[in-house]
C-alpha cells in the first residue's frame, strides 16, 4: 500500500490500492477485511477488575502487615489480626477505585469512529457498519458526516472537513483532490480526508488508504496504549518509605527475636513483639489518609470547576513548573469571531472601542455578511456563524433581516470559485476570497458612496488584506449589486472582514498569575505559525515559533536546548507534543498539559498532570487527562495550581505527623522490649494509629490555605516530601514521646519485674493524648492558626471518646486495660505539660536552622 497517497494524483492512488472509483465488489472487500482486519480502533489488553484489586497489595508495607497479622492469628490474637486485614483491605478497595476509573481511554477513541458508513461496493452506493470498511474502499461524505476511515480525496463539491480535534487546527480546512508535497504536515493534507473527523460543509468521494489501528487515529490509540502511568514524586516517595519500612522491620526482627530468645521469652511473646515491632513501624493508615485528604480537596477542586480523575495529581500540581497548553479552545474561544472590519481606508473594532466608526458601511458590511450566509448563531460552518453572531452584536436582528429580504435566488460557494452570492430582490450580495472579489468589483463604497475603484484604491485594499493576515486574521470581502444579473464583473466592494479565535478575556491575567508563581507556559498547537505567533504576541508569550517540520530536524540534545528557549510550537503532530513533554522532563522539569482534541490525547497521558476541557475536549483527550476543566477556563489551572499547593502543605502536615508517631511506637517497643517488657501489644498500637492517622489526621485536610502560596516559587520533587525540615520534627519529636513515655512506663511499675494491664493502659493512653498535643504544635510549625479549623477540633474530641470507650467500657477486655483513677489522669496531665514546651522547642529550632520554604526552588525558564 501506499505510505504517502497525499502526494499522488487520485489514479495513482487507486492503482495503488487495486480500486476503481466503482469501489471493490463485495468479495474482494471480504477478502479485504479477512487480510487487514475491522476497521475499528483496537483496544489494549486491559487488566481486570480483579487483576486491579489483587495489584492494590503489591508493597513491601501490604505484605509486612499482611505477615504480622499471620503470626497474630497464629498467636491466638485474633482481634489484632483481624484489625490488621481490614486496615489492608480498605486501603486496597481505596487504591481499587481510582486506578479501575483510569482505565478508560481507548474506549472513547472506539466510541468516536462513524457508527456507518456509505460506500461504493459492487457498482452501487450501499451503507454498512464502518468496522466493515477496507482499505481500497470508496466512500461518500456529505456535510454532517463523520470520516469513517483515512481516505485520499478522488472528487469533492466545497468539501470542508473540521480536523480541529486531530490536528488543532481551529477552522474547517477545504479540501481538494489535488496532490501536495510529500513533506506537507498533517493538517495541511487538502488531498486527504482523515478517520473520526467532521465535515461541515460539501460532499465529497475519497478512496480508503488506512483503517483501524493504521489510521491517524489509530497511531493516537497505539501511543495511548503504549505511554505508561508515571508516579508522582509523593507516590515514589511513599512507595521508597515502605521498602525501607520493610526492610527495618525485618532488621528490628532479626535483632530482637534472638535477644528476646535468649532470655528464656516464651516463643509466642517474642513473636507478638516482632507483631508490635511490624504493626508499630509501619503507617498503616497513611495510604488512606492520603487518599482520603486528597478527595476532600478534589471536592473542594470541584466546586471551582476543576475535576480531578486522578487524585496523586493533587499533589503534583504543586510541583507544576511548566505548562504546555494547546492554543484552540485553551487559551483562545474556540471558535471564529470578527474582531475588526475594514471599510475604505478605515480599520473598525468590533468591540466598541471606536469613537466615530463609519457606521452606515460597517452596517451595510455585517448587512451583507448576514444575508449572504446559510448559518445561524447555533449551526452551520464556523466562518458563516462568526458573520451572523457580528451582526447581532452589532444590533442587527438577524432573523428579521432575513425574512424582510427573501433570498430569491444564489451561486453556492465553490472551492473553485472562492465566493458565494445571493439574490435579495433588487439587490446582490457577494462574499469571499479577497482577491477574487476584488477583481469582479469595479466601484468601491467611500464616504460619498460609490466611486471607481482605481489601480490605487485596489492596492490599498490588498495592503490591507496582507496588514490583515499579518495579525493572522481570515479575511473575507465583502461586495453588493444592484444589478443581480451581473455579478461578476459589476460589483460594488464594501470592504474587509477579519476574524480570528481570539484569546480568552481571562487568559492574560491567568498566564501573570501563573508566572509569578514561578511556572512557565508554553504553546503547543496544531494550527499554523502566523496564528500561533499572533495569539502568542497578544498574550506576551513571545512570538518565536517552532514548526513540527523544524522538531523533526533536530535530535535530543538539541531538543532539550530549544525547549528551553522557545514557548511556542507550530504545525505539531502527536508525536511532537510528546517529544516536547520528555525533552522538558528530561530536564527535571514537572508538567503540565492542557488540551481538548484527540491529537491531545498522547501527551495528556504522558504529562505529569494532563488537563483536559471539560466543555469542547473530546472524551478521548478526557479519559487520557488527570485533571478536567468544567468551564474550558484558563484561569481554573491557576485556582487548581493554589489549591494543590495548600493540599500539598496539609499532606506535609499529618505525614510529619504520622511518621513522627511511628518512630516513637518502635522506639518505645523496642526499648522496652530489651527490659522484656512487651508495653504495647499490637492491637493497642493499631488503635493509637487509627485514633491518630483517622478523624484528626484526616480533619487536617480540612486546614485552611496558609500564607500566600501561589507567591511560592515550585516545589522541588526531587527533595521530597519527607526532606531535613520534616526529618528533623520527626526525630525530635519522636525522642521526645519515647523519653517521656519510658519515663511513664518506669514511674507506673515502680521496679515490677513484667508488664502489668495498668501500666500498658497508662503508656497507652498517655501515648494517645501525647499525639493530639502534638498535633496542633505542627500545624504551627507550618503557620496554621491554631483555632483555624473547626473539624480538627470535633476530630480530636471523637478521638478523646473513643479513648475512654476502651478504658470505661467492655472493649477495655479486648485492648487489656483498665479503668483509670483522677490520680492517673494527673500523671497524664504532667507528662502532657513536660511535654509542650519540649515539642515547642523543636519546632523553633526548625524553623530557625531548617527553613520550609528550603525545598522549593526557581524554575529555570
Amino acid at each position: 500500500m501506499d505510505d504517502q497517497p497525499h502526494s499522488r494524483s487520485a489514479e495513482e492512488v487507486l492503482a495503488a490500492y487495486d480500486t476503481a472509483t466503482e469501489g471493490l465488489t463485495s468479495e474482494e472487500a471480504q477478502q479485504r477485511l479477512a487480510e487487514y482486519g475491522e476497521n475499528e480502533v483496537v483496544q489494549a489488553s486491559e487488566r481486570t477488575p480483579l487483576a486491579i484489586f489483587i495489584a492494590q497489595f503489591n508493597s513491601v508495607l501490604i505484605w509486612v502487615l499482611l505477615a504480622a497479622a499471620g503470626l497474630s492469628a497464629w498467636a491466638d490474637h485474633t482481634v489484632d489480626a483481624v484489625l490488621i486485614v481490614v486496615i489492608v483491605v480498605v486501603n486496597g478497595i481505596f487504591g481499587f477505585v481510582q486506578d479501575y476509573r483510569a482505565e478508560q481511554s481507548l474506549e472513547a477513541l472506539r466510541e468516536m469512529t462513524a457508527p456507518t458508513a456509505a460506500v461504493r461496493r459492487d457498482g452501487t452506493t450501499v451503507e454498512i457498519n464502518s468496522t466493515e470498511l477496507v482499505p481500497g474502499d470508496v466512500i461518500e461524505l456529505e456535510s454532517g458526516d463523520v470520516v469513517p476511515a483515512d481516505g485520499r480525496l478522488l472528487e469533492d463539491t466545497d468539501l470542508e472537513v473540521d480536523e480541529a480535534a486531530l490536528t488543532g487546527e481551529s477552522a474547517p480546512v477545504s479540501k481538494s483532490p489535488e496532490p501536495v508535497h510529500p513533506e506537507t504536515p498533517l493538517a495541511e493534507r487538502e488531498s486527504m480526508v482523515f478517520n473520526s473527523t467532521n465535515v461541515t460543509r460539501g460532499k465529497g468521494v475519497a478512496v480508503v488508504t488506512a483503517t483501524g489501528m493504521d489510521t491517524e487515529v489509530g497511531s493516537i490509540a497505539r501511543e495511548l496504549a503504549a505511554t505508561e502511568e508515571t508516579d508522582t514524586p509523593l507516590q515514589e516517595e511513599l512507595d521508597e518509605l515502605g521498602r525501607r519500612l520493610g526492610l527495618g522491620v525485618f532488621v528490628l526482627a532479626a535483632l530482637v527475636i534472638p535477644l528476646l530468645l535468649v532470655r528464656d521469652t516464651p516463643v509466642v511473646e517474642a513473636g507478638l513483639t516482632a507483631v508490635s515491632l511490624a504493626v508499630a513501624a509501619i503507617p498503616e493508615g497513611l495510604p488512606a489518609v492520603v487518599t482520603l485528604t486528597l478527595a476532600l480537596g478534589v471536592r473542594t477542586m470541584a466546586e471551582e470547576n476543576a475535576l480531578v480523575r486522578r487524585l496523586p495529581a493533587v499533589e503534583a500540581l504543586g510541583s507544576v513548573d511548566v505548562i504546555c497548553t494547546d492554543k484552540t479552545g485553551t487559551l483562545t474561544e474556540g471558535q471564529m469571531t470578527v474582531s475588526r472590519v475594514w471599510v475604505n481606508d478605515a480599520v473598525v473594532e468590533l468591540d466598541g472601542t471606536d469613537e466615530d466608526p463609519p457606521s452606515d458601511r460597517v452596517d451595510l458590511l455585517l448587512r451583507a455578511g448576514a444575508l449572504c450566509n446559510d448559518a445561524t448563531v447555533e449551526e452551520g460552518d464556523p466562518t458563516e456563524q462568526a458573520l451572523v453572531e457580528a451582526a447581532e452584536d452589532h444590533g442587527l436582528d438577524v432573523e428579521a433581516l432575513r425574512e424582510e429580504h427573501p433570498r430569491t435566488d444564489e451561486i453556492p460557494f465553490s472551492s473553485e470559485q472562492k465566493w458565494m452570492g445571493t439574490v435579495h430582490g433588487d439587490v446582490g450580495y457577494v462574499k469571499g476570497a479577497p482577491g477574487v472579489v476584488l477583481s469582479k468589483s469595479a466601484r468601491v463604497l467611500t464616504d460619498d458612496g460609490p466611486t471607481d475603484l482605481t489601480p490605487e484604491a485596489a492596492e490599498r485594499v490588498d495592503k490591507q488584506v496582507q496588514a490583515f493576515a499579518d495579525e493572522a486574521l481570515r479575511v473575507l470581502a465583502v461586495a453588493y449589486t444592484e444589478d443581480p444579473e451581473n455579478m461578476e464583473d459589476d460589483l460594488v466592494f464594501v470592504g474587509l472582514v477579519g476574524m480570528i479565535d481570539p484569546p480568552r478575556a481571562e487568559v492574560a491575567d491567568a498566564l501573570a498569575a501563573t508566572e509569578r508563581a514561578g511556572i512557565d507556559v508554553k504553546m503547543i498547537t496544531g494550527d499554523n505559525v502566523r496564528t500561533a505567533a499572533a495569539i502568542a504576541g497578544s498574550l506576551g508569550m513571545g512570538q518565536e515559533v517552532i514548526e513540527g517540520r523544524d522538531l523533526d530536524q533536530l535530535d535530543g540534545e538539541e531538543l532539550a536546548e530549544r525547549v528551553e528557549e522557545v514557548n511556542v510550537f507550530a504545525r505539531t503532530s502527536p508525536e511532537h507534543k510528546v517529544r516536547i513533554l520528555r525533552a522538558l522532563k528530561e530536564n527535571g522539569h514537572i508538567v503540565a498539559m492542557t488540551g481538548d482534541g484527540v491529537n491531545d490525547a498522547p501527551a495528556l497521558k504522558n504529562a505529569d498532570v494532563g488537563v483536559a476541557m471539560g466543555v469542547r475536549g473530546t472524551d478521548v483527550a478526557k479519559h487520557a487527562s488527570d485533571m478536567v476543566l468544567l468551564d474550558d477556563n484558563y484561569a481554573t489551572i491557576e485556582r487548581a495550581v493554589e489549591r494543590g499547593r495548600a493540599i500539598f502543605d496539609n499532606l506535609w502536615k499529618f505525614v510529619a505527623f504520622l511518621l513522627s508517631a511511628n518512630v516513637a511506637e518502635v522506639a518505645l517497643v523496642f526499648l522496652a522490649s530489651l527490659y522484656g517488657y512487651l508495653v504495647l501489644p499490637a492491637v493497642q498500637l493499631l488503635w493509637i494509629n487509627l485514633l491518630t492517622d483517622g478523624l484528626p489526621a484526616l480533619a487536617l485536610g480540612a486546614d485552611p490555605q496558609s500564607g500566600d502560596v501561589m507567591e511560592r516559587p515550585p516545589r522541588d520533587p526531587d527533595r521530597g516530601i519527607i526532606e531535613r525540615p520534616m526529618l528533623g520534627l520527626i526525630g525530635g519529636a519522636g525522642i521526645v514521646s519515647t523519653a517521656l513515655m519510658l519515663g511513664l512506663m518506669f514511674y507506673v511499675l515502680d521496679g515490677a519485674a513484667a508488664i502489668t494491664p495498668y501500666a500498658m493502659t497508662m503508656v497507652f493512653t498517655g501515648f494517645v493524648f501525647l499525639e493530639f498535643e502534638k498535633l496542633y504544635i505542627v500545624r504551627w510549625l507550618r503557620e496554621t492558626p491554631t483555632f483555624s479549623n473547626p473539624w480538627l477540633a470535633f476530630a480530636v474530641g471523637g478521638s478523646v471518646v473513643m479513648q475512654l470507650a476502651v478504658l470505661y467500657t467492655p472493649l477495655n477486655r479486648y485492648f487489656g486495660t483498665v479503668p483509670l483513677g483522677l490520680e492517673d489522669w494527673g500523671v497524664i496531665a504532667a507528662v502532657l505539660v513536660v511535654g509542650l514546651p519540649a515539642y515547642l522547642a523543636i519546632v523553633l529550632t526548625i524553623k530557625r536552622y531548617l527553613p520550609l520554604d528550603e525545598g522549593s526552588r526557581k524554575s529555570p525558564l
